[in-house]
């Protein structure tokens, strides 16, 4: 069975394969990205389903989404937090998505239960917004 440190390693690895990432998660288990609502995103999804989903409408719009960088800072059997970076090409805007998140994630019976992400909403908007130019 996996503890916290270990789901949420394997999370940052599979990001890309939203099945494999989606599977890590409790038939209840939760990803919220509560700061998103400030960019008029629903920063939650629950159930493998919801957050394969989620994760692949990522990846449409950020195809090289990669997490890399992680730090762990807090590393207990049953709670992880870490932070991790990602640096990706957006191509509908054609700029550059450059971001730290910082993760919590709460492990139970060696599936995530949830999984809390930060993220500097700036950063996010300032990528995804078009160009004065169009891009």
């Amino acid at each position: 069975m996996k503890n916290a440190t270990q789901l949420l390693s394997a999370y940052l690895e599979s990001i890309r394969n939203p099945r494999a990432a989606a599977e890590l998660f409790a038939d209840d288990g939760v990803l919220e990205l509560p700061y998103l609502k400030s960019l008029g995103i629903d920063g939650r999804a629950q159930g493998p389903e919801q957050i394969e989903g989620f994760i692949a409408s990522l990846l449409a719009k950020v195809p090289d989404f990669e997490f890399r960088n992680t730090r762990f800072l807090i590393e207990t059997p049953e709670q992880a937090f870490g932070e991790y970076e990602v640096e990706a090409l957006v191509p509908s805007t054609g700029k550059i998505y450059r971001q730290m998140y910082a993760g919590r994630l709460v492990a139970r019976d060696g599936k995530i239960a949830l999984l809390r992400e930060s993220l500097d909403t700036v950063a996010a908007a300032n990528a995804f917004a078009p160009s004065d130019d169009g891009h």
